[in-house]
């Protein structure tokens, strides 16, 4: 009798357990940021479920950059999203004197197309992008550029921090003007603290800025995202996961290979395409690297070692005509150098490099934001600019270039 109660309350405690695991099954459902990380997720996933990521050169046990940095381093339609996630919190910004110089000279012209994007698919997550075809480990990228980013010859650094205040919308004044939400994705800025979509030239003249020496232009990117983090599911145009903040940007301008002169205030800028995955590589212009092999160009995201950081280098046209500061497709009137010189009709002026760097989660899982129809392909690097510098700050750029100075 003893031992039929004794087995009778043994079979009460497995049912009562199995009621708890099997609830544990039901509420454990992995979170967004997880399912939707793009180490899961290929291109061809559905005929090929469980495609690996490429290999992830920071889990290499003594994995160090080949070559170590030398010298001086120093777009529309109508639509609210939600309040913009909080940015990770990152260290100290680094002086805006940097004391080692990142290391490569890429080609204005990327080699790499863009890459179609994949079918629509019955997954919420598989068709967001990225794909693991998307990245690329940096030792598997050919030496392709000159090592030093900053060129050769003078050149201007204007230091206007890494947006530690937090200055984040997702407008852009120059390809949709009066447009709230008109660029589908989260840009940071640097320089004026006034720039959004209803941005004109007379408010960012007026308004404040985080650059130093009044430095009053503006200066904004599409943010990059950890997307191993929960964070902003709701985002109407899937720009999923917590915004990581530069540990350093770098604010250059230097020579487009002749002499210049001086750039005309409110003259806006665009370099790259956000919609290059579906409209071509004609105007993309997405360079990324990693510091310590920065002679190394890919248009793809990069895996970089242990101890190494992910850079993109953002290159913007340098030969305007002579009398626009904007036009119809904010490209015509500034074009950029062919073989080191300006075509005939334009004139030289400072070139703008921005130079970007992150720490990454590990592993193919960071992106860009982007519109939702580019599936965050790396090839969508992007940037704006609007010269809102006094003149006499412009001169200054002009002579330190043209004197072969670094200022």
């Amino acid at each position: 009798m003893r031992s039929k109660r004794l087995a009778a309350a043994c079979s009460a405690l497995a049912v009562l357990a199995g009621g708890l695991v099997t609830a544990g099954v039901l509420t454990a459902a992995p979170v967004l940021a997880d399912h939707c990380d793009p180490a899961g997720h290929s291109r061809q996933e559905q005929q090929n479920a469980g495609a690996l990521a490429p290999p992830d050169p920071s889990q290499e046990p003594d994995a160090q950059p080949e070559e170590e940095p030398t010298g001086e381093e120093s777009q529309d339609g109508q639509r609210r999203r939600p309040t913009p996630t909080p940015s990770e919190e990152a260290p100290p910004e680094p002086s805006q004197e940097p004391t080692e110089e990142p290391t490569g000279d890429p080609s204005a012209s990327p080699s790499a197309s863009a890459s179609p994007s994949p079918t629509q698919t019955n997954d919420e997550c598989a068709d967001l992008g990225p794909f693991v075809e998307d990245f690329v480990n940096i030792r598997q990228v050919p030496a392709n550029g000159n090592s030093n980013l900053f060129g050769r010859g003078g050149s201007f650094v204007s230091q206007c921090g890494t947006n530690g205040n937090g200055h984040n919308n997702p407008d852009n004044f120059i390809v949709a003007p009066g447009v709230s939400n008109g660029a589908h994705h989260l840009h940071d800025y640097v320089g004026n603290l006034s720039t959004d979509a209803f941005s004109t030239d007379q408010s960012l003249a007026a308004a404040g800025t985080t650059c130093r020496l009044n430095d009053r232009s503006t200066y904004f990117w599409p943010v990059l995202r950890n997307r191993k983090i929960d964070a902003n599911v709701d985002d109407p145009d899937g720009n999923v996961g917590v915004v990581l903040r530069p540990r350093q940007a770098i604010m250059l301008f230097r020579s487009p290979g002749q002499r210049v002169t001086a750039m005309p205030r409110f003259l806006r800028l665009i370099t790259g395409d956000a919609k290059a995955a579906t409209n071509g590589g004609a105007n993309a212009r997405a360079q990324w690297t990693c510091t310590g092999f920065t002679n190394r160009i890919t248009t793809k995201y990069p895996l970089c070692p242990r101890g190494s950081q992910v850079v993109r280098i953002l290159d913007f046209p340098s030969c305007w005509d002579g009398q626009n500061t904007d036009s119809a497709n904010h490209r015509t009137h500034v074009l950029f150098p062919q073989g080191g010189r300006c075509p005939a009709g334009t004139r030289a002026i400072p070139q703008l490099r921005m130079i970007l760097t992150y720490s990454v989660p590990t592993g193919p899982s960071y992106a860009l934001d982007a519109f939702p129809e580019q599936k965050h392909n790396p090839i969508t690097d992007h940037a704006d600019f609007a010269n809102v510098m006094p003149d006499r700050l412009m001169s200054t750029v002009v002579n330190c270039i043209n004197r072969g100075r670094r200022c």
